[in-house]
């Protein structure tokens, strides 16, 4: 659907509706379903806009990219699983004498290591310390939050990730960001003021250390956890299906650590990583696509049949197709909110009351309250960058100083954390599909951990432009 003019406060209806629809109902896909037949109509586009949103939004290289990522990813985990990968994986990080605690630091440190995508971490944390955190009774809810909160807020705050390159390229141009070494070094200068994705890493690594104690809907899932033994509520439908967690290993063949779980690892890392410096965009679904490649001719020298690697691969596909259902709904919203002018009616409603000591905390929600209504950070950041970082300049006096430092930081925080807040969020979906998790479970955990530390951002940034 082509971007129009906002409908004024109707743009909002579709993402109100799915928001609320999940949370009442803890079914995504209905309530994403639901918002987007509300919205086509309400955008007046009749019986067939359903579909032809559909056909539209998902008919695109970027869901093509997430959807064939997310199929290798899914074929991945079940070769783990099949080959007892994981599970050896697991009793190697058991024989470091762990704790329910060292398992949770060991996730979030892990989290932090594999900065480079913020799609393959939260699958690779979930998926990886799954038996491990299950062992010590340690929540899904509580493995998903950890997946999620050392994955995008890593990636923001690192140069070398795919996020801090989309990020310069939308500031090349603006006023004295002439060129890309100037668009990387005010990415650099910003990182200090990123209050939210700093303190969001650190606050995961407070609450497995204890150092902070669990509140909310977290302390009552980590307290069924430990009393019951049960790491998924009753009644809670897991994001990742049947077909992929109940996988046994093959029995009768010898596997290696080395062979079928960290080589196709360091596989995916490689290939990830070496692309971003060779042509400063990591392939990460082409890398995938090679691990698992790798990764089943392994299995067939070992001696297991390709009927059975094949069927290994299909059951990882059947696994992982949950998220993907959402993910598509989720891409066919946030088009659907963009053809709406959701976006520019949130802009408008505050663009009048920005002052130089205003501007970064205001930026701060507003790019909160676009990605949480669209579930996604970096259309926040495109939306955002534009409008914000000019009227920076313009009160700096086209000078590279706090101010724009701190709304760079803000547009990049406030993204984040509107992700994390929301149901729609795509890393957030992935976050539970990792941890095997209930996806509104995740989000109803995770909420008030994120608005502790987006209070703290929003003072900080109203203290930032106070001292500006």
């Amino acid at each position: 659907m082509a971007e129009a003019e906002s409908l004024g406060v109707l743009s909002l209806l579709p993402a109100s509706v799915a928001i609320v629809l999940a949370f009442l109902t803890r079914n995504t896909v209905f309530a994403l379903s639901v918002a987007c037949m509300v919205g086509v109509f309400a955008a007046g586009q009749g019986l067939m806009g359903f579909p032809n949103l559909l056909k539209n939004s998902l008919g695109t290289t970027a869901f093509s990219w997430i959807f064939l990522l997310e199929l290798f990813i899914g074929i991945t985990i079940a070769f783990f699983q099949r080959t007892g990968a994981i599970r050896n994986f697991s009793a190697w990080v058991e024989s470091l004498n762990m704790s329910r605690v060292r398992v949770q630091l060991a996730a979030w440190i892990m989290g932090m290591f594999v900065f480079f995508s913020d799609y393959f971490s939260p699958l690779f944390v979930g998926s990886t310390m799954r038996e491990l955190s299950d062992r010590f009774k340690v929540s899904r809810e509580k493995l998903a939050y950890i997946a999620d909160s050392t994955s995008a807020p890593v990636s923001v705050l690192v140069p070398i990730t795919g996020w801090a390159v989309f990020i310069t390229g939308l500031l090349i141009g603006m006023g004295p960001i002439v060129d890309d070494t100037a668009a990387m070094k005010v990415f650099l200068y910003a990182i200090p003021y990123n209050v939210y994705s700093i303190l969001a890493v650190v606050m995961v690594g407070m609450i497995a250390a204890k150092l902070i104690p669990e509140f909310g809907p977290m302390k009552a899932a980590e307290e069924r956890a430990l009393t019951t033994g049960k790491v998924l509520r009753d009644g809670a439908q897991p994001l990742m299906s049947a077909e992929l967690t109940g996988i046994q290993a093959y029995e009768g063949i010898n596997t290696s650590l080395f062979w079928n779980f960290v080589l196709p690892v360091l596989i995916v890392i490689g290939v990830a990583l070496g692309s971003f410096f060779v042509t400063s965009s990591a392939l990460t679904m082409e890398a995938f696509l090679l691990s698992v490649i790798v990764a089943a001719s392994i299995m067939r020298i070992q001696g297991i049949p390709l009927s059975d690697i094949m069927d290994t691969a299909m059951a990882g596909v059947k696994g992982v197709m949950p998220a993907i259902v959402i993910l598509a709904f989720a891409y066919a919203l946030n088009d659907l909110s963009k053809a709406m002018g959701t976006a520019h009616y949130i802009v408008a409603q505050t663009e009048g009351w920005l002052t130089p000591g205003l501007l970064p905390m205001l930026t701060f929600l507003i790019a909160a309250s676009i990605a949480f209504s669209t579930g996604t950070s970096w259309g926040t950041f495109a939306i955002m960058m534009p409008i914000a970082v000019p009227m920076a300049l313009t009160f700096s006096g086209n000078t590279l100083d706090t101010v724009v430092y701190a709304t760079v930081a803000a547009v990049a925080g406030g993204g984040v954390f509107g992700d994390h807040c929301s149901p729609l969020s795509d890393t957030s979906i992935l976050a539970s599909t990792g941890a095997a998790s209930d996806h509104i479970d995740h989000i109803r955990t995770q909420l008030p951990y994120a608005l502790v530390i987006g209070v703290i951002s929003v003072a900080a940034y109203l203290c930032i432009g106070l001292l500006i």
